[in-house]
């Protein structure tokens, strides 16, 4: 099954884009679990999901349990294979989500019990879950290491129109080669007449185009109104539509 990371400058739309391919994949009868490794933890809405489950890093007892050991020693593989049963909660398309939540990082380099424990989850999910699985992280790679680099089939970064955004995605697409992921693209959201700037610079990064969702009022009043933008359909959502064509060619 096909595991698409999902990252960007914040505020760029790649939240609105993960729970929109997890819907499409779902409707298309797929087992799907989106992640929310974004420290903003807005994936819920953007899934329709109006009770969404509490964020792993609060259950500092299983943690300890699960990852810890005596004198600051902690376990670099502990059991998580129930973690995905046990505290996903499912939503509109039986999509599945867990929210990973935020560490706390004292100093540099921090690897504690809970980042031992995320990070076996994660490599978990990637590796040996037989489902899609849609990450939608924060801007950058942090949440995958070497480990489980290997099993994502897609990075997509999302940009807007904007210097920061551009500049952004280029620092994206090198930590990820650096890790060994090879194929990603972009997808440029709340685009207008800039489409073909934006592209060249992209090319400049030597990352390539595989959507453009355009700026779309739909996709405000879906947030207004507090409901999932795949409900609230428009011009964004159609072409959303055909980056889940795009992804999802080729797949069983």
């Amino acid at each position: 099954m096909i595991k698409i990371a999902i990252s960007g400058k914040g505020g760029v739309g790649k939240t609105t884009l993960s729970g929109t391919l997890a819907r499409l994949f779902a409707r298309k009868g797929y087992d799907v679990l989106a992640i929310d490794a974004d420290p903003s933890m807005n994936l819920a809405s953007a899934l329709g999901i109006k009770n969404p489950p509490r964020p792993l890093t609060e259950f500092k007892e299983l943690i300890d349990e699960r990852a810890g050991g005596p004198a600051g020693v902690f376990k670099l593989n502990p059991k998580v294979d129930d973690i995905v049963g046990k505290f996903g909660v499912t939503g509109p398309d039986n999509v599945k989500l867990l929210v990973m939540g935020t560490i706390e990082r004292g100093g540099s380099g921090c690897m504690c019990p809970a980042s031992s424990f995320l990070k076996a989850l994660m490599r978990h999910v990637i590796l040996k879950l037989n489902s899609v699985v849609i990450l939608d992280m924060e801007a950058g790679v942090e949440h995958l290491g070497r480990g489980t680099t290997k099993g994502i089939d897609y990075m997509l970064i999302v940009v807007e129109p904007g210097a920061r955004s551009i500049e952004t995605a280029g620092r994206i697409a090198e930590l990820a080669r650096h890790i060994d992921i090879h194929k990603f693209g972009a997808v440029i959201n709340k685009a207008g007449s800039e489409v073909k700037d934006i592209e060249d610079k992209l090319k400049e990064y030597d990352i390539p185009v595989i959507g453009v969702i355009p700026f779309d009022t739909a996709l405000v009043q879906a947030d207004m109104d507090n409901i999932a933008p795949i409900d609230k359909s428009g011009p964004a959502i159609l072409a959303i539509k055909d980056i889940f064509e795009k992804l999802s060619e080729g797949l069983p």
